[in-house]
C-alpha cells in the first residue's frame, strides 16, 4: 500500500528539554515518499528532534504553533512506536550477551529488549521476526547469541527489530556510529536496498558521506532551529558547513555521493 500525507508537521514551535531550550522556533514538515538526511553538529537540536519525533516530548504549549504526527495533534505513544522504526546505536547495550538473535527481533513486538520465560509469540508472529531478519541478510544468524555477533551484524538486527512492527518509516540515529569500516560498508548497501524497495528513512548523522544517492533531501540544524532545507546538493555546500560546523571544508559530489574534507 502506498502511503500519502504528512509524517510530521511542525510550525513555529519551541521545545524546552528542562531548563533548556533546545528548539526554538522550529518548523519542519517530513511527508511520505520522501526519505529525508538530517544533519548538524553536537548541541543543534537532533536528539530533541527525534525524541519530538517520536513523541517523547512535546513542543511548548502556544496558540500560534502548532505539531503533528500522522495528521494527529494528540496521539499514543505506544501507537507511534508501532509506526515509526527507531534504531539508535545505545539499544546494542541493552541485550544480554546470551540472548538469542532471533528474540531480540523478537520481543521487540512486546516492546521489550529480550525475551522473558513468559513471552509466548504466535506462529505469524515468528514468521514476521524471520522476513524481518531476512531483509536484512541476517537470518541465518537466527540461534546466534547476540553476544557472539559483530557489530555490523547486531546493527542489522536492530534495523531488523525496528522493521518488525511493519512501520510507515525508520529512522536511523547515527547508523555507522562504533562501526569498523568494513560494517559500515555493508550497512551502507542495507541502507540503499531499503531505500530502493520504498521504504521511507530519516537517517540523522553527523557526516554528509553516509547519505546515500537514494536520500536526495537535507535539513541542517543549528542551534536548535533549521538551518537549511532542501535538495542535499543545495543544502550541503562549502559555505553551509562552514557555519555549521565553523571549519573550512571542501564538498564533492560524485555518483550521488558526497565527499567533505578539510579545505
Amino acid at each position: 500500500m502506498v502511503r500519502v500525507g504528512p509524517i510530521f508537521e511542525i510550525n513555529n514551535a519551541n521545545v524546552w528539554r528542562g531548563d533548556t531550550l533546545a528548539l526554538r522556533d522550529f518548523s519542519l514538515s517530513l511527508i511520505h515518499g520522501e526519505s529525508v538526511a538530517i544533519l548538524g553538529p553536537n548541541g543543534a537540536g537532533k536528539s530533541t528532534f527525534l525524541k519530538l519525533l517520536t513523541g517523547e516530548v512535546r513542543p511548548e504549549a502556544n496558540p500560534l504553533s502548532g505539531c503533528r504526527l500522522f495528521g494527529e495533534e494528540l496521539w499514543s505513544l505506544m501507537e507511534i512506536r508501532h509506526r515509526i522504526g527507531v534504531v539508535m546505536p545505545e539499544e546494542v547495550s541493552r541485550f544480554h550477551p546470551d540472548e538469542i538473535a532471533r528474540d531480540a527481533v523478537l520481543s521487540s513486538l512486546r516492546g521489550a529488549y529480550g525475551r522473558t520465560r513468559d513471552m509466548r509469540f504466535s506462529a505469524a508472529e515468528k514468521e514476521r521476526a524471520m522476513a524481518s531478519m531476512k531483509m536484512l541478510g541476517v537470518s541465518e544468524l537466527e540461534n546466534r547469541g547476540f553476544g557472539t555477533l559483530s557489530s555490523g551484524e547486531r546493527r542489522r538486527i536492530l534495523i531488523a527489530r525496528a522493521l518488525v512492527h511493519q512501520p510507515e518509516v525508520l529512522v536511523l540515529d547515527e547508523p555507522s556510529t562504533a562501526l569498523d569500516f568494513s560494517a559500515a560498508l555493508q550497512l551502507g548497501s542495507t541502507l540503499r536496498s531499503l531505500l530502493k524497495a520504498g521504504r521511507d528513512i530519516i537517517l540523522v548523522t553527523h557526516h554528509p558521506g553516509e547519505i546515500p544517492p537514494e536520500i536526495e533531501r537535507a535539513v541542517l540544524l543549528k542551534n536548535g532551529r533549521v538551518f537549511a532545507d532542501g535538495n542535499k546538493r543545495d543544502v550541503i555546500t562549502r559555505k553551509n558547513l562552514r557555519e555549521l560546523y565553523d571549519a573550512e571544508l571542501a564538498v564533492r559530489w560524485s555518483g550521488g555521493w558526497c565527499d567533505v574534507r578539510p579545505a
